[in-house]
């Protein structure tokens, strides 16, 4: 088969790979259908991410259907419809059993194209099936679908959940990429009173007032103005992060009000300042955090019964074979106007632009 193979910073080819097979006997095989680029595979090839080693195949998302499962796989079988998790779960240990299976100590965790071969490929292993590959209802496509293993889960549990959005709150996104939108889209099944969106580029705050922003702003502008006018001079009552850069989280924590909370989903690379000489008085609390996944489920209910709009992040479509040239036009983003790239056998390549 062909995958996606990191081979060092700066370097990754679509190349033959061996086969996977079936090793523990919770395993399961996937033909993959449909899969995408996340960011954090740009972190990876920026060599952000330095325990993915040469010769792993990436990727942590897909769509596709079960050709082989191991004796003890109990909710697949071989030839359902799977959405393969970022996260992979145990079920045993003690963080899978507070349902925190982003720190999975038994085996699991975020390991698809980081500890072991992932979804960029024509066939991938999925470790712990039961808890890792969720049975698609039949109403969702493969392109609605696939963002149901990353960002959907991502923006809602680790930047609306634990930023604690409540009916009524002055919500800030900072960075208006895919999972920022994500973000904009589920926070308001809370009802908050306004959500306001800020990125560098017009398209994206385009997109987020499509998705239910009521407000943008230019990142390089006065975004602390517009969110101090907002506010009556409060600031925010939750303002999540999520670009991972210094710049963008020091915003966060300038936008935020007394007694607010800062929710980071961004990947940093590096450090950024912590101004805590004007924070420690203010009651702020700041959360980080790597999806668990648990909400994946639900966030596919609602998306089977048309609640969250999952299909207007898709901006362009590839076949699996043309892997390298989407990465090409997802990472310069600000020329192609990508938000999410969406590759499956059989395709054309094609741009899909989102309704106004």
């Amino acid at each position: 088969m062909k995958g996606l193979v990191f081979h060092g910073p700066g370097r990754a080819s679509w190349q033959d790979v061996p086969d996977p097979a079936v090793k523990d006997p919770d395993d399961v095989i996937v033909r993959v259908g449909t899969v995408t680029v996340c960011g954090t595979d740009l972190h990876i090839l920026s060599g952000d991410v330095p325990e993915v080693g040469p010769g792993t195949v990436l990727g942590h998302e897909a769509v596709g259907e079960v050709v082989e499962a191991g004796s003890d796989v109990r909710t697949v079988r071989p030839g359902d419809r799977v959405l393969i998790s970022c996260i992979t779960s145990c079920g045993r240990c003690r963080f899978c059993r507070e349902r925190r299976y982003g720190q999975c100590r038994g085996g699991g965790g975020w390991i698809l194209g980081r500890l072991i071969d992932g979804t960029q490929a024509e066939y991938v292993r999925v470790p712990h099936a039961d808890l890792s590959a969720h049975p698609l209802p039949a109403a969702l496509s493969g392109e609605d679908a696939v963002l149901f293993a990353d960002i959907f889960p991502t923006a809602y549990e680790v930047g609306v959940l634990n930023g604690r959005v409540r009916p009524g709150d002055t919500v800030a996104v900072v960075g208006a990429g895919p999972v920022g939108l994500a973000v904009v889209a589920t926070a308001r099944l809370l009802s908050p009173e306004r959500i306001i969106a800020v990125d560098l580029a017009p398209a994206r705050l385009e997109a987020a007032r499509r998705l239910g922003a009521d407000a943008v702003a230019d990142g390089r502008e006065t975004p602390d103005a517009l969110v101090a006018d907002l506010t009556d001079g409060l600031g925010a009552d939750v303002v999540v992060e999520a670009v991972g850069a210094p710049e963008s989280f020091e915003l966060c924590t300038r936008i935020v009000r007394p007694g607010g909370h800062v929710a980071n989903i961004g990947v940093h690379g590096g450090p950024a300042v912590l101004h805590l000489e004007e924070l420690w008085s203010k009651d702020v609390t700041i959360t980080t955090g790597l999806v668990d996944t648990c909400s994946t489920p639900a966030l596919l209910r609602m998306a089977a019964a048309g609640r969250l709009p999952s299909g207007q992040l898709v901006t362009h479509t590839f076949p699996l074979e043309r892997m390298e040239e989407a990465y090409e036009v997802f990472a310069k983003a600000a020329e192609t106007g990508a938000l999410k790239v969406v590759l499956g056998g059989g395709q054309h390549a094609e741009v899909a632009v989102p309704a106004a």
